[in-house]
């Protein structure tokens, strides 16, 4: 496969790093270095909560770089768990693997995790729609009738999910969320939310892109509420092109929608062993993510 005139480079879905422990996400490969954590963004690629059997090649990489862009952009709403993305400059000893590192690898602070994955809408798409079409509501929430697909929402809302390593996250209304994590935390991590998703938001439309909605994840860190993992992705957001917006009807996107799609235009039944993706498809994918990535940071993308 050729992406601007150069062959892309094989797919990294499984980093090796040996000296310390591993634990393998649905994307990420997080080593246990001691005092702190080392993510190594693999290109595995997840859809339906299931790992699919190929993977896209520089996603990690993009994905890390876009991430690293708003942990500095957003620095001024809430601290980040990012020590480096210089990870050589801390520890020498990964050197003979610095290829599976460069440009898809952070240090970073080692929180414990909240366990509610934080999901921030700010249109009306996806499981929230379907939501809406049957009883008026999203997690609870009741919204005004009559808002069509793909509708803004008078104001953002705060719809949270249970966080599973593996399998399927589960709806939580914002109760739900309270008798998990409790009140204080419940509502600080509901507010920082809503307050990253406005302002990220505001700016994406200024790139020319609708940040539908998004998911974040938080930790405590020495007393304090952190944002960790990665931040307004293609894998963890909906991008619309602001240009091709239309509501009353689904968006074109620069996320991995265009993925699920194609699995259910083969009706593969959302369980695994997940399918491959053809080099069309896969091609596509990078295109997207690429277009993301460049159109957010106003930077071109190289590999």
């Amino acid at each position: 496969m050729n992406f601007r005139g150069k062959p892309l480079p094989p797919a990294l879905t499984e980093s090796t790093i040996p000296f310390w422990p591993r634990r393998m996400g649905k994307v990420r490969d997080v080593y246990d270095t001691g005092d702190s954590l080392l993510i190594v963004a693999s290109d595995r690629i997840s859809a339906f909560d299931v790992i699919l059997g190929s993977g896209i090649p520089q996603k990690g990489v993009l994905l890390t770089q876009l991430s690293l862009f708003w942990f500095e952009f957003l620095k001024s709403v809430t601290p980040n768990h990012l020590i480096t993305a210089d990870v050589l400059s801390v520890d020498k000893r990964p050197e003979n693997f610095a290829e599976q590192l460069k440009g898809r690898s952070m240090l970073v602070k080692k929180a414990k995790v909240v366990p509610v994955e934080c999901v921030v809408r700010g249109y009306l798409s996806g499981s929230g729609w379907k939501s809406y079409q049957s009883d008026g509501t999203v997690c609870g929430i009741k919204l005004p009738r009559g808002l069509k697909e793909s509708d803004k929402l008078p104001e953002a809302i705060f719809t949270p999910t249970t966080k599973a390593d593996v399998g399927h996250d589960m709806p939580l209304d914002f109760p739900g969320a309270v008798d998990l994590v409790g009140k204080d935390t419940a509502t600080a991590i509901r507010d920082m939310s809503i307050a990253i998703y406005t302002k990220a938001a505001e700016y994406a439309l200024t790139r020319g892109i609708i940040i539908a909605d998004t998911k974040f994840e938080f930790g405590m860190y020495e007393g304090k509420i952190i944002l960790i993992d990665e931040v307004l992705t293609p894998d963890s957001s909906r991008f619309w092109p602001l240009d091709d917006y239309t509501p009353g009807r689904g968006q074109k996107s620069f996320d991995k929608q265009f993925v699920r799609d194609w699995l259910d235009s083969i009706k593969w039944n959302h369980q695994p062993p997940a399918p491959a993706l053809p080099d069309d498809v896969t091609l596509k994918t990078v295109e997207k993510y690429v277009d993301a990535y460049e159109k957010i940071t106003g930077r071109r993308f190289t590999f």
